[in-house]
């Protein structure tokens, strides 16, 4: 594609929440520092909210790299779990065997026992749920007795919730005011400002080897982050289609024009499409790029039979 065009080693606006771009910017930075505290002070609920895109999960995935060594991690990126389900899937991840045969009542001890068994060997037991705001009613309630297991000092078992907005409009309703009332830290992810924005999307092109001039200047970013609403996944697509443009063009240089074309392709960004329009932006850029690729090996052919002719 355009890693060569541009020097990268690497696509650098992937949608993949790949912590080797993690950028420590001022909401993501406050959200991993309530994280850790809340951890180290033993507290039972942890939640941290943010709208789609925001990088919920990308900071999951960095605390899970940096939680400090004590601590044992229960991962559940996926809780559309009954309550029964979400049992097991903790068992799992706690290593107790066989838990797929279990009674639901078995199955509660031997969690107990085995909280109970890594508390005494120094370890603290943190389940970590990304998109909790697809738990079932049932398991939220499932969690709330789950946090109920302690000893005189401590909880054998934190958790901490991953979710977008709709999960406190569900809290707030009257039947989960016991679960509401034990998160005692919460965090609410903010989109970038327009400098965070250009920082972003500097860093994440200098991560991905990029060397050369300023692709994108700080009044581009500003309309970026107009465009994008400041959202890391909405300036992802768009700067990806931008390089992509720029490509295809054969240019060395982001324009206000590729961005226009950007979002206008963009669904979740531009909603009003003609539907009797002209060809739209990807499919412009791709038989571009796919043009440039024949011009490419049609020299090369000529080029090769022009000299192996000349022997």
């Amino acid at each position: 594609m355009y890693l060569y065009h541009f020097g990268l080693s690497e696509l650098p606006f992937t949608l993949t929440p790949n912590t080797h771009f993690f950028l420590a910017l001022e909401p993501h930075d406050e959200a991993l520092a309530v994280l850790i505290t809340a951890l180290k002070t033993g507290e039972g609920f942890i939640k941290v909210t943010g709208e789609v895109g925001t990088g919920k999960t990308l900071i999951c995935r960095k605390l899970l790299n940096e939680i400090p060594e004590h601590f044992v991690t229960a991962y559940i990126p996926n809780p559309y779990l009954k309550p029964d389900e979400l049992r097991r899937a903790l068992a799992v991840e706690l290593g107790i065997k066989q838990a797929q045969n279990m009674s639901a009542q078995l199955l509660t001890q031997r969690i107990q026992s085995q909280l109970l068994t890594l508390h005494s060997q120094g370890h603290s037991v943190v389940l970590i749920l990304d998109e909790a705001q697809a738990l079932p009613a049932e398991s939220l309630e499932a969690l709330r007795l789950f946090t109920n297991l302690e000893t005189e000092t401590r909880k054998l078992l934190q958790v901490v919730l991953f979710a977008q907005p709709e999960l406190d409009q569900r809290l707030e309703k009257k039947e989960f005011r016991q679960l509401y009332q034990r998160i005692t830290f919460s965090y609410q992810l903010r989109s970038m400002n327009s400098a965070e924005v250009e920082q972003y999307i500097h860093h994440r092109l200098q991560v991905a080897g990029y060397k050369g001039a300023l692709l994108f200047s700080a009044a581009l970013c500003k309309k970026i982050t107009k465009a994008s609403n400041g959202i890391p996944r909405l300036v992802n697509v768009l700067c990806h289609k931008m390089l992509m443009l720029s490509y295809g063009e054969g240019g060395y240089k982001i324009t206000k024009n590729q961005l226009n074309a950007a979002v206008k392709d963009t669904e979740s960004i531009h909603h009003k499409h003609k539907k009797n329009g002209s060809m739209n932006t990807v499919k412009m850029i791709l038989l571009t790029v796919a043009a440039n690729v024949l011009v490419i090996m049609l020299m090369y052919f000529v080029y090769s039979f022009y000299f192996s002719g000349a022997a």
